[in-house]
């Protein structure tokens, strides 16, 4: 029989205060709909309607948010539970609403539906505290006491006194003493199943004492972490205690989540056997563990199969070949993301991690290396990279300039020239790195620290062959290879020190520079050739298809890989244009032209059809203007998040037509970010202009079609 979800009447604890949970959020063998959208929708509206949220607009946030985070990762969990959360400003009090639910629900867990479902909402700038409490429930979802009791609870007051008893124990009416750390070796069992419950949650595993090499157990430590640090962190770390537990190992686990994080003594990681990365983001600090058999995955593995991965770093830890984490030197500073699996991936979202790694960092160099030339041409002329007059070997007149070096002997074009050549000589110096920089942290995010001097020697080779860009993603991939091979060669331990300082980077340059120079260099230098040779034959149809291609790649994933491809091809070409071969100029105006249709475009729609977007969206559509203007494509995002396959095909489309129209109309651009606001580098700009309203308005066109076909009035958000 279906139940409404209906608040239940007042108890003495509806005088909450700051209770996380009180009667009027719990939901018992309700019937709250067959998809995990509709249980997020009503457990939020429960969260509205005891005024925790900022109103009807607070209470559409934390649907939108916490629904959008099971898009991007499912929150159903083994034995028929579920944690859709969401940290939003829309919630204006920390809260929990509960649902045991008559009818599962799939959430995407392994083992099937679930039965048991919180709602987790935390406000923007959520307390530690609060946090601390929220992942005391989190972990208190892995014991099998806890679900237990919560499936047997016969009113609502029944399951907030058992939460409060995990989450509080020192306010909980009946909470049992609190017990000491927990060893992974076991104990006295408690009194009760709430006892139980509310002794395990007062446990830590963030720091355990160093018995288990008095007592001859093997010890495993874990780093947990996920994107919002609130339940999975702390879900997965409770749950490698408990197979360590169950194999007779020690395992001590640091929690990176949102309420803080102690990181593990140093004692601690010495006597460690292995150690596992369960993790979602970066690892902070990781060359503590330098050295060590690793065990990666992302954090929901820890929680859904927590023995096999104990069992593999048992196993890691006898195998002299596993796996090791790199070492940093010692410096002891943060390499979050660098090195580090995550999720489990497989090679090809590693080489994705790897290359993306690459080019964020390459991006300053190139912003800051166009930007200064693009600025050198608007104070001196773009005479300023011609051939000096009377100079027989084309000598650029900036290289002159500056050779002089003096304020006293100025060209013709006085100051302002001289400002410009400076201006230029800079842009040109930073674009110098752009192929060392992409190379050597490509091989950063390979092989840590270590791999960033070949790396980067190894984008110099590129450089002084002619291979160019396709020469630095190469010269990068090999290095972090060379350099990561290096670092997983046995060394006795009075040698460990010497490598990631010494030995890995003379080596791995050495190895990396030969295989450059003799084998790869001109064979990439001949792509690289022939690559530029095609591109400046282009013209007519075979241009506009270019601009098209690059218009989609552009708009596809809004920041992801085949949007930092395209822009890194336009980008590094820049340094290759001139006033003779202009291709390159045209290539990037055809990019950030691109680039900037999707934010302006949804942002068009959100005024022209208000009642077709929620709330949170038509505010997003006001951010999405200036964003769209300054070219970052990724203001787009919110909107692709909510409804990818009406929005993501529409932009698309747009993109395509700006794309295409500025390689017909040839329209230049000379600066590789800004936007409108580098108009002063853009050739026609009211060229440029048109183009990209042209693509703004077929996009707006088409999201707004995708969003209006097969909807009822009542489908519509009231405006």
């Amino acid at each position: 029989m279906s139940h409404s979800t209906a608040p239940s009447a007042p108890s003495s604890r509806e005088g909450d205060g700051e209770d996380l949970l009180v009667p009027r959020l719990v939901v018992l063998d309700a019937d709250l709909g067959g998809t995990s959208e509709d249980v997020v929708r009503r457990l939020a509206a429960l969260v509205g309607e005891a005024g925790r949220t900022a109103g009807a607009d607070g209470t559409e946030a934390l649907e939108d948010a916490a629904l959008a985070r099971e898009a991007s990762s499912p929150t159903g969990l083994p034995n028929g539970i579920a944690i859709p959360h969401a940290r939003t400003a829309g919630v204006t009090q920390a809260s929990l609403a509960f649902a045991r639910l008559e009818r599962k629900v799939d959430f995407g867990a392994p083992d099937g539906p679930a039965e048991l479902v919180f709602l987790i909402a935390a406000p923007e700038g959520a307390g530690s505290q609060h946090l601390k409490l929220l992942s005391k429930l989190a972990r208190a979802l892995v014991r099998p006491a806890f679900t237990a009791s919560l499936r047997e609870a016969a009113t609502p007051d029944d399951v907030v006194r058992l939460v409060d008893e995990v989450i509080d124990p020192a306010q909980a009416p009946s909470a049992a003493p609190a017990a000491g750390p927990v060893t992974g070796q076991g104990g006295d069992a408690p009194a009760s199943a709430s006892a139980a419950v509310a002794a395990d949650a007062a446990a830590t595993v963030d720091q355990e004492t160093p018995a288990a090499s008095a007592t001859g157990v093997r010890r495993v430590v874990a780093v947990t972490a996920c994107p919002t640090g609130i339940a999975h962190t702390y879900m997965a770390a409770d749950s490698l205690v408990a197979a360590g537990e169950r194999a007779g190992v020690e395992v001590v686990v640091e929690t990176q989540g949102s309420s803080g994080s102690t990181p593990l003594a140093p004692e601690l990681i010495a006597g460690a056997s292995a150690v596992i990365f369960a993790v979602d983001v970066g690892v902070r600090d990781r060359g503590r563990f330098a050295g060590k058999p690793l065990v990666s995955s992302g954090v929901k593995r820890a929680i859904n199969e927590p023995d096999v991965m104990v069992a593999e770093a048992l196993r890691a830890a006898d195998d002299p070949s596993a796996e090791r984490v790199a070492g940093d030197g010692g410096a002891g500073a943060a390499t979050a993301g660098a090195g580090a699996r995550s999720g489990g991936a497989g090679f090809g979202s590693e080489l994705r991690r790897w290359l993306l790694t690459g080019v964020s960092y390459m991006i300053p160099f190139v912003a800051a290396g166009g930007l200064l030339i693009a600025l050198g041409f608007l104070f001196g002329g773009y005479q300023i990279v011609s051939a000096a007059p009377g100079d027989p070997d084309g000598t650029a007149l900036n290289t002159l300039i500056i050779a002089n070096n003096s304020l006293t002997d100025l060209p013709d074009g006085g100051l302002t020239q001289y400002i410009g050549a400076v201006l230029s000589s800079l842009g040109q110096l930073a674009f110098g790195l752009l192929v060392p920089a992409l190379a050597g942290y490509i091989a950063y995010a390979m092989a840590d620290r270590p791999g960033i001097a070949p790396g980067f020697v190894a984008g110099l080779v590129a450089g002084a062959t002619g291979a160019g860009f396709i020469g630095g993603l190469v010269g990068g991939l090999l290095a972090g290879a060379v350099a990561l091979a290096i670092s997983r060669i046995p060394v006795p331990q009075w040698g460990r020190g010497l490598m990631p300082v010494v030995v890995i980077p003379l080596f791995a340059t050495l190895i990396t520079g030969f295989v450059m120079f003799a084998l790869l260099a001109r064979p990439l230098a001949a792509v690289t050739g022939g690559l530029a040779d095609f591109l400046n034959g282009l013209s007519g149809g075979s241009a506009v298809l270019l601009g098209i291609i690059l218009g989609l790649m552009m708009a596809f994933d809004m920041g992801g890989p085949l949007n930092k491809t395209a822009y890194a091809f336009a980008a590094a070409g820049l340094s290759a244009g001139s006033t003779t071969d202009t291709a390159p100029y045209v290539i990037m105006a055809a990019v950030m032209g691109a680039g900037m249709v999707p934010p302006l475009a949804l942002a068009l729609a959100t005024f022209v059809r208000k009642n077709l977007f929620t709330v949170p969206e038509r505010e997003n559509g006001k951010a999405a203007i200036p964003l769209g203007l300054a070219f970052i494509t990724e203001g787009a995002i919110p909107f692709a998040a909510a409804d990818p396959l009406r929005v993501i095909p529409s932009i698309m489309l747009g993109s395509a037509v700006t794309g295409g129209i500025m390689m017909a109309a040839q329209v230049q651009l000379q600066a590789p970010h800004g936007g409108v606001f580098v108009f002063f580098a853009i050739n026609p700009f009211w060229m440029f202009l048109v183009a990209l309203l042209a693509g703004v308005l077929v996009s707006a066109a088409a999201v707004v079609a995708a969003k209006s076909l097969g909807r009822s009035k009542a489908d519509l958000v009231a405006a």
